[in-house]
């Protein structure tokens, strides 16, 4: 069985989901969608790829050849592309951020509970090596219950990116944690469970911001096993790429790719763990080839891969909630 994908858009990020997709032989790219054909067509053809070129997404959502789609396309309009792909039965990738607001997540809850698909949601780095290797230990009690997580999310997303033209908007971006902190916000549920309270805070950085929004966040969380959290999400920053990862459990913890452990009873430092980092926000270092053959496998075999739709809304709950406290000024309940 072969699964014929189709994407949508031709940025950086589509053209990594292309090479995934074509890496995969149980996948076929069949179909990419772009409002100019030009590019689409040099696209597939540097991909070595003989897909059709669809001028519109409504056009493409009927075809009976396509069997899932990838949104890569801007977030404005992603909701209502997936509430369509849906409808009309097709598997999805949904880029992040799934939504730009609760009302569109509801009703994109509501379309896949109706016409029930395969879903990934593309919280990338839940297949990261040193995220496989972190969740392993976490899961074989090497660190014990987590009753404090810190992840970072630190990214200087400025004009040498192109997207920084749309994701620097109010209605494109977002917000810091729309844009790109969500990924923290995933990080911190994939490894210390679910999030009860959230108070979050915002800030610029220069005067002369080319952003709309706040590029500068932090939240502060209650976790529903009665520790705590906090992510901070910064988009305009003198760094390089970082993604850190630092866990407190009651019996060990984890730095990063670093280990102190029970289960080592005679260690006197933090061993480290040879793996491969979240270290480059350099796109063709994020393991989409391994999210989509899961996904793909998902389809084939019926089985949910490790974030679907409804795993991640979780997390678009969480950031939904880091934004109302910024606005409210006020710490936001979530609902059980």
């Amino acid at each position: 069985m072969t699964i014929k994908f189709a994407v949508v858009g031709t940025g950086w990020v589509a053209g990594e989901y292309m090479k995934a997709i074509l890496a995969d032989p149980e996948a076929e790219l069949s179909g990419l969608v772009s409002s100019n054909p030009d590019r689409a067509k040099q696209i597939l053809v540097d991909h070595n790829s003989d897909a059709r070129c669809f001028g519109t997404f409504a056009e493409m959502v009927k075809d009976p050849q396509i069997d899932a789609i990838v949104l890569c396309s801007t977030p404005d309009v992603r909701a209502e592309q997936a509430i369509l792909a849906a409808q009309n039965g097709k598997h999805l990738v949904i880029e992040k951020p799934m939504a730009m607001n609760k009302a569109d997540l509801w009703r994109m809850a509501e379309a896949i509970t109706r016409n029930p698909i395969r879903t990934v949601v593309s919280f990338v780095l839940r297949w990261n090596p040193s995220f496989d290797t972190t969740k392993s230990l976490i899961d074989n009690d090497a660190i014990g219950r987590i009753f404090m997580a810190q992840i970072d999310y630190w990214h200087n997303i400025g004009p040498q990116y192109g997207q920084f033209r749309w994701s620097s908007t109010k209605n494109q971006g977002g917000s810091s944690i729309l844009s790109a902190g969500c990924h923290a916000v995933d990080a911190l549920r994939y490894f210390a469970g679910e999030i009860d309270e959230v108070t979050a805070y915002s800030c610029t950085t220069w005067s002369n911001s080319e952003y709309e929004f706040d590029p500068n966040a932090l939240a502060i969380f209650k976790l529903k096993n009665g520790g705590l959290g906090k992510i901070s999400s910064s988009i305009e920053c003198k760094t390089t790429y970082k993604f850190n990862v630092h866990l407190l459990g009651e019996k060990g913890s984890i730095m990063d790719n670093k280990l102190f452990s029970h289960t080592l009873p005679g260690q006197t430092d933090y061993a480290a763990i040879p793996t491969i980092l979240p270290d480059s926000g350099d796109v063709s270092h994020h393991p989409f080839a391994d999210e989509i053959k899961e996904f793909t496998q998902s389809i084939i075999k019926g089985t949910v891969p490790r974030s679907d739709f409804f795993d991640a809304y979780k997390t678009m709950e969480v950031s939904f909630a880091i934004d109302e406290s910024i606005r409210s000024g006020s710490k936001v309940i979530l609902s059980s």
